[in-house]
């Protein structure tokens, strides 16, 4: 990464950038954030990682998805630095070369960029960000960046450079060494120098105050289900006052939040039946969709439960977080990934958990069974992949 870098000019070095990792929520972190900077009329790059529909949705500027002509030029134009330095860019080594050029050609005035895995040897880390925010850390990619919580949270440690801000939403005591370790110039830590003071449900989402370093911004409404985008919202503040380095105006902060959309977190996609989808991909994520619907939606449970998982996950327990066998029936279909877990494994875990298991080909498949089988007033929950969730958004478009 750093030749290709180095080759088309160190575009990464044209604009501050600001530098996500963490478990889960960084997504909604990011998409969060880079609505607050663009309120305050800032140009704002955003890489974010996976896509739901269309690869487009990685890079965005100013919200709005790259254009099929400019990610192709941006993409193709990389072939010829591979065929130089004799290397095969990786995917998402490519992915993010050519957000990094894309960024500098429209002349952003801030970069979010997005973590794939961990930090430290991420292709998102030969940037150097002037903040870097670390959501949590959970054990997720374990066998590539783990195997314990503590060797994540070396791994996400990475990502702060020399001079940068650290706010950090982890606030496990037995972590806080590993992240005094960073060079940063300074460290805010959740629920001592920010966090949220108040998180309650409200009419169509969530809303907050936010305590940051310069004091309480509150009553901040954003349309996000679940108390966990409370602490993704507080991280998000305390992020952009980080950058710009004063308070922010309460106002522009309740403006920029106001108008957060988060595409398959938790995202009512139907109410007659009541569809849900969420990308809980992970044990945490899945603790935290379980709360959602105890506090946001009285502990109401799915009638029809549509998972799918990937290699990495043991399905037993996820499953088993998901209340799987409250549903009347789970339907079980493969992501469309190669790393898709088998069906028949799948439908085997649901069994042993004495939920009512059947087997559908496809995501749409899938769906299309669930609405079928449930009344106007009955509710569907797909989640298990963000793959699950981006072919099951696709079919219900359709």
């Amino acid at each position: 990464m750093r030749g290709v870098c180095s080759l088309l000019g160190d575009p990464q070095s044209s604009y501050p950038v600001i530098h996500l990792t963490g478990t889960n929520g960084k997504g909604s972190t990011a998409r969060m954030l880079s609505t607050l900077l663009a309120e305050h009329g800032l140009s704002v790059g955003t890489y974010t990682s996976p896509h739901l529909e269309a690869l487009n949705e990685r890079l965005t500027w100013n919200g709005s998805p790259i254009d099929d002509e400019s990610l192709a030029d941006a993409l193709l134009s990389l072939r010829v630095y591979e065929d130089h330095l004799g290397v095969d860019l990786t995917h998402f080594e490519v992915l993010t070369a050519a957000a990094f050029r894309w960024f500098a050609d429209v002349a952003v005035d801030v970069a979010v960029m997005e973590v794939g895995m961990g930090g430290r040897w991420d292709s998102t880390n030969v940037a150097d960000g002037s903040v870097a925010i670390v959501t949590n850390v959970g054990l997720d990619h374990a066998e590539v960046i783990g195997p314990t919580r503590r060797e994540i949270a070396v791994e996400k440690a990475g990502i702060v450079k020399p001079g940068a801000t650290l706010v950090l939403g982890e606030t496990d005591p037995t972590l806080a060494d590993v992240f005094e370790a960073v060079p940063a110039a300074q460290t805010w830590v959740r629920d001592m120098d920010f966090g949220s003071e108040r998180n309650l449900v409200a009419i169509g989402g969530r809303l907050v105050d936010v305590r940051t370093p310069s004091g309480v911004i509150d009553d901040v409404f954003m349309p996000l289900h679940g108390p966990h985008q409370g602490d993704n919202a507080a991280c998000a503040i305390a992020g952009a006052e980080a950058f710009f380095g004063r308070p922010l105006d309460p106002d522009v902060v309740r403006e920029a939040f106001a108008q957060v959309r988060v595409p398959g977190r938790f995202e009512v996609i139907r109410r007659q039946p009541f569809v849900v989808l969420d990308g809980a991909h992970n044990p945490d994520g899945a603790r935290a969709l379980m709360v959602t619907l105890d506090e946001d939606f009285a502990g109401r449970r799915p009638e029809v439960l549509v998972v799918g998982f990937t290699f990495g996950r043991d399905p037993r327990e996820m499953l088993e977080i998901l209340d799987a066998s409250s549903a009347r029936r789970v339907l079980v279909c493969p992501p469309p990934t190669p790393r898709a877990l088998p069906v028949a494994a799948v439908m085997d875990a649901a069994s042993a958990l004495g939920a009512k298991a059947e087997g559908a080909p496809n995501v749409p498949a899938a769906v299309a069974r669930a609405v079928e089988m449930v009344a106007d007033d009955e509710f569907v929950l797909v989640t298990g992949s963000l793959y699950v969730v981006g072919d099951a958004r696709r079919a219900l478009a359709r």
